[in-house]
């Protein structure tokens, strides 16, 4: 016995042999080429499925009018915090048509810690989550 492991171990010739072969043969027919194009029924499936419709770029531009979300959440990148509104009170306090990433910057800077003076660095950096 050996104190090697098991994957230092060399194929048998008679192995070898075996996976010359099969590399002789060429790809399986169910193995896809890298670059082969994946069939309709995957994309229709895709497109198909709810979380498809929305992405988090697309709600930081819409008007407070038009999200369906109950709870609006904003982080900020830079401080780690966390600050939630309900639509509706964004919708009192801001108005139908403010964008939400007009009225999140505004709820981040209200409490924001981070003040160091220069305007490049002052304020928080907002990150857009869905609750």
């Amino acid at each position: 016995m050996t104190d090697r492991p098991a994957s230092w171990r060399m194929p048998t010739p008679k192995q070898m042999e075996k996976l010359a072969a099969e590399a002789a043969r060429g790809p399986t027919p169910s193995a896809a080429a890298p670059d082969a194009s994946l069939p309709a029924e995957y994309w229709d499936s895709v497109l198909k499925d709810p979380r498809a419709g929305t992405t988090a770029t697309e709600i930081r531009q819409r008007r407070l009018s038009d999200i369906q979300r109950h709870v609006l959440r904003v982080t900020c990148r830079r401080c780690e915090r966390i600050v939630e509104i309900q639509t509706a009170d964004a919708v009192r306090l801001y108005g139908r048509s403010a964008a939400w990433r007009d009225v999140a910057q505004r709820l981040l800077d209200n409490t924001c810690q981070q003040r160091t003076g220069r305007h490049e660095e002052d304020g928080c950096w907002p990150a857009f989550e869905t609750p």
